[in-house]
């Protein structure tokens, strides 16, 4: 991954835009006032889903580059050094000397983390005392263990820095791997070993369980930050999860590694964890692309609260529907519950609650709500959660449940609501204003384009056009688009990569413009569109043969005077018949 690319995955588009426009979801876009153009009404989109935003007055778009490069007048470089910083990305990685012996680091590294997970399997195999802990004791069984690569971690000083060794790994490459300790030595002593991985399956790191009682010891033990395993980005289990992610619909998300895998084993296989940390942007962004149905199965101590209402706030800036799992009270997480009983794990996921909905009843068990401090607090708190909602509705509903879980009016707790509002944070001013639409030549195309994708009628009626002059990029659009007969064009195929953005705003075009109109109405469209085109490409070519004449004739070369003014006659009555 380049720097442009490393970038764009850490931040939302729709955060970096939302600085500078007012932004409101519309569907599974965002909506706002250009800001380029004086317009009074919306026409400004942003698309989490393409990462594009565009701009119907302007007719302007891009990704979130070209968004900074116009809004701050910066050039690509500029836009990149802005968004690196935003970004926490350092650019001196990615410098072509720095960046190639970055990813030959990290491939050393996955090395290292592979072999590592091999040697720590094969002791697992030759060791009876942890052969019981994970099989007898964990009840874990041999798939399992296969599937989520487990093993054993020697309790000795130094069993894996000899293994590595033996294959040409030094100490200040499994230092940098997360493998040893601050004296030099193994990390991970004396406990079941579970890999951490990468969305593609690669070993990243670990999470070590002890076995037995050692004192002083942690229950747990993770690898540290390093080059290639980021704790607040990581999600565990998501490359095994993701085809059961995909059929569910949704994903459940806990907090300790082994309920994922106890759930795993238990066949319900949708189920990730976050490392013990609470939800990050970069967690939000990276099951966002899987489903916008997450569940939570969080504790309900203040910790776990706290984490929901972070959680909250992410999942409504997204567009992404929360909800939070509550297991049976006796019983402390996920792994003991589906040792008891798997059909109440099962349960408790069908019956995941609204995220606010939770946390009122939370607030609500917490305080006295038979007194007016209790009342208090509870409103307060639970209008600070109601401000993290973005839909004016959801607010609404809930501020009439505040209400009658506090026992007092609707009125009283708007008002309350409406008193303690904050002012919205000023948007950032834009360096320049764009130009009007119909200043740009090749809008009528790509409005063409736009109902190709979603009408297989007025795809047809391209077929009689003549794109010559068209721009290269629609010409291969529109030669794509001839070739499948009976396709709906709802993503960016693979022969036309390299113009990957330019792509998706024509079916960014596509969804907010025409998706909902009638098929009659966008046959109209299309028919009124070619007619403009070649309208438009007729008095092109007529003003072309017209300054060609006047140099002929001032030439003295009267052949070719004669052959353009009969081209010239040509194309005049063709343009008066069209006009007929």
């Amino acid at each position: 991954m380049d720097a442009k690319e490393e970038v764009r995955a850490r931040l939302n588009i729709e955060d970096v835009i939302g600085e500078y426009v007012q932004l409101k979801r519309a569907g599974r876009s965002f909506k706002g006032l250009s800001p380029f153009t004086s317009e009074k009404t919306p026409s400004f989109f942003v698309s989490p889903d393409k990462n594009i935003w565009h701009d119907f007055s302007s007719n302007k778009g891009g990704d979130v580059f070209a968004f900074v490069m116009e809004a701050e007048g910066m050039d690509f470089r500029q836009a990149l050094e802005f968004l690196a910083k935003k970004a926490g990305v350092e650019l001196s990685d990615y410098e072509p000397a720095h960046a190639k012996e970055r990813a030959a680091r990290k491939k050393r590294l996955l090395i290292a983390n592979q072999l590592a997970a091999r040697f720590y399997q094969q002791c697992l195999l030759h060791n009876q005392h942890a052969m019981e802990y994970v099989f007898r004791v964990r009840s874990l069984s041999k798939q399992v263990v296969a599937d989520f690569q487990i093993g054993y971690a020697p309790d000795s000083g130094e069993a894996l820095v000899r293994a590595l060794d033996k294959k040409g790994f030094s100490r200040c490459d499994l230092n940098d791997a997360g493998l040893l300790n601050r004296f030099g030595g193994d990390m991970f002593r004396g406990r079941m070993m579970v890999p951490l991985m990468d969305s593609s399956g690669q070993v990243i790191g670990f999470t070590g369980r002890i076995i037995g009682d050692v004192p002083n010891a942690p229950k747990y033990l993770n690898t540290p930050q390093t080059l290639l395993y980021d704790k607040g980005r990581h999600i565990f289990a998501l490359s095994q999860a993701k085809q059961a992610i995909r059929q569910a619909g949704f994903i459940v998300m806990v907090e300790g590694n082994l309920d994922v895998v106890s759930s795993h084993q238990a066949g319900i296989k949708n189920v990730v964890a976050t490392a013990g940390t609470a939800m990050t942007e970069q967690h939000i962004c990276a099951v966002k692309r899987l489903t916008g149905d997450v569940r939570l199965a969080y504790d309900g101590d203040k910790a776990g609260v706290a984490a929901t209402e972070r959680a909250i706030t992410l999942a409504s800036q997204a567009g992404v529907e929360l909800t939070i799992i509550s297991l049976p009270e006796q019983y402390k997480d996920p792994d003991e519950l589906i040792q008891a009983d798997v059909s109440l794990w099962q349960r408790a996921i069908d019956t995941a609650e609204p995220a606010v909905d939770w946390i009122l009843r939370q607030y609500a068990a917490r305080l006295d709500l038979d007194t007016a401090a209790g009342k208090r607090n509870f409103t307060t708190a639970a209008l600070g959660v109601i401000r993290l909602l973005s839909d004016p509705v959801e607010q609404e509903y809930y501020l009439t449940r505040t209400a009658e879980l506090a026992q007092t009016s609707v009125e009283t707790v708007r008002a309350k609501f409406a008193g303690g509002k904050t002012r919205e944070k000023p948007l950032k001013p834009v360096a320049q204003s764009a130009q009007a639409v119909d200043d740009d030549v090749y809008i009528k195309e790509d409005n063409a384009l736009a109902l190709a994708c979603c009408d297989l009628r007025c795809r047809d009626m391209l077929r009689r056009i003549d794109a010559a002059h068209w721009h290269e990029a629609s010409r291969r659009v529109l030669a794509l688009f001839l070739q499948s007969h009976d396709e709906i064009v709802q993503a960016v195929p693979k022969e036309l990569q390299e113009y990957d953005i330019y792509v998706k705003i024509v079916l960014l075009r596509a969804e907010e413009r025409y998706a909902a109109w009638s098929g009659e109405d966008r046959q109209l469209a299309m028919r009124q569109l070619l007619q403009q085109i070649e309208h438009e490409h007729a008095k092109q070519t007529q003003d072309s043969l017209l300054a060609q004449l006047r140099d002929a004739e001032a030439a003295g070369d009267e052949p070719a005077a004669e052959r353009l003014r009969t081209a010239l006659n040509n194309i005049i009555k063709e343009r008066a018949r069209g006009k007929r």
